[in-house]
């Protein structure tokens, strides 16, 4: 959905068009904010399903530390049927998140050169290439989202930007950034598995860092909504100025 274009007819959504030449089509978010929100929230209870399974593996190998009689071996080897798939979910929904959640957030870091064009440090390709980065996709989606955050808050009465808060942005962000790290973790333990011992510490460590992943996609669906709310909000007042 198109809110409009310079020199384009008016649009049927607004009614409305910006005056603002040499800039790219103002398109609306909002139906690849609603998918998102749906996939996000797959994504949530798919990692809070392998949190349970994280737990249920971790506490088969507390117990047979300590009465190794306690718990056949075939008991400890059909857990690893649920944590198989429980990661192919995992994988399958991260995949088809990210695919979405990269277009969107290129159509939003978009529409923000429409709200703002003197806002952003680096060109809107940006928006997908940052995540690609070595390194550098730990910081530059990050500093592109507060740059499109600020560029959808709509200006004072004065003309001036108010300093909006990137709370949002920054809790998504760090708590993203921290799960990932995780992740690195958990499959360093994974491969070093040989005791039930080792194998307990990374079936717990794999619990937290799914729960962190949940976390941080409850985040990003708060995120992924305000902002599609604000850049709406914008585009209205936008071409009601006109």
């Amino acid at each position: 959905m198109s809110f409009g274009s310079p020199g384009s007819a008016p649009s049927p959504v607004l009614g409305y068009q910006p005056q603002l030449p040499n800039l790219p089509v103002l398109r609306s978010p909002q139906g690849l904010a609603t998918a998102l929100t749906v996939l996000l929230s797959v994504c949530a209870g798919v990692n809070l399903l392998s949190v349970g399974v994280g737990v249920y593996t971790w506490s088969l190998t507390r117990v047979l530390t300590g009465d190794p009689a306690a718990v056949r071996d075939e008991a400890l080897r059909q857990s690893g049927l649920p944590s198989s798939v429980t990661a192919s979910l995992q994988m399958l929904s991260l995949l088809a998140t990210g695919i979405v959640f990269i277009v969107w957030f290129h159509r939003v870091r978009t529409n923000g050169q429409v709200f703002l064009p003197g806002g952003f440090s680096q060109s809107r390709g940006w928006a997908i290439g940052g995540w690609f980065v070595p390194f550098g996709n730990l910081y530059l989606p990050y500093r592109i989202a507060k740059e499109t955050w600020r560029a959808a808050d709509r200006p004072a009465s004065d003309g001036s930007r108010p300093r909006v808060s990137t709370a949002p942005v920054t809790a998504w962000w760090l708590v993203w950034v921290g799960s990932t790290l995780c992740d690195g973790v958990v499959q360093q333990l994974y491969r070093r598995v040989e005791t039930p011992e080792a194998l307990g510490t990374a079936s717990g460590f794999s619990a937290f860092a799914d729960l962190c992943t949940a976390a941080a996609a409850v985040l990003a669906i708060l995120f992924v909504r305000r902002l599609t709310a604000l850049q709406h909000t914008r585009a209205v007042s936008m071409y009601a100025a006109v």
